[in-house]
């Protein structure tokens, strides 16, 4: 199993010409590997020049990272655009997330945006899981991994060790078969699918 992190990335950084290259420098000099890092951009800061983002995104997927759009659902994207960025996931906002089975409207925008997703090809991500209920009802719908407290609180680097970056490396596994996990727990969520 490979440990990923998860980035946020500011729409500074976004603008930055030289975050392709930084990233580049960063991930060589960690030893990190790029499938193992995941980097978020909000909707509303991905719409704000939506043809640079194009750019500097398709050269941080060019890298092997991966991308996903924070917060899908708050900001005033264009379709027209989401279908043309390299973007693998979906997170859906926590305020839609605690009134799913709760609030018409709020499942209902659950419902299209992971429709939407599976349609483009998209994983979907459903931040602020807090209870049970809500994440059988997520994983009901075809959310695909939560992050929430439910499954544990935001942890510093430093929970996992003296140097988290030994995390990044891939797994050297045994022989024998491991048994199939019901739920992967990592730094970017909880798979909720099996």
């Amino acid at each position: 199993t490979l440990f990923r992190s998860s980035v946020n990335l500011s729409p500074r950084q976004l603008a930055e010409p030289a975050l392709p290259n930084d990233v580049a420098r960063v991930l060589h000099d960690s030893g990190i590997q790029p499938a193992a890092l995941w980097l978020e951009i909000t909707e509303s800061t991905l719409m704000r020049d939506a043809e640079s983002a194009l750019s500097a995104l398709g050269a941080l997927r060019a890298l092997g990272v991966h991308l996903a759009i924070d917060d899908f659902g708050t900001g005033y994207s264009s379709l027209a655009y989401l279908k043309r960025l390299p973007v693998e996931a979906l997170k859906i906002d926590r305020s839609f997330t605690e009134g799913v089975g709760v609030r018409k409207d709020s499942t209902a925008i659950v419902g299209a945006v992971v429709g939407l997703a599976r349609a483009l090809r998209l994983r979907t991500v459903a931040e602020g899981i807090e209870t049970p209920e809500q994440f059988q009802q997520m994983r009901a719908m075809g959310c695909e991994v939560g992050q929430g407290f439910l499954f544990g609180p935001a942890r510093p680097p430093e929970a996992f060790g003296p140097d988290p970056r030994r995390l990044f490396a891939p797994v050297r596994r045994r022989e024998e078969p491991a048994p199939a996990p019901t739920a992967t727990i990592d730094s970017t969520g909880v798979t909720i699918s099996t």
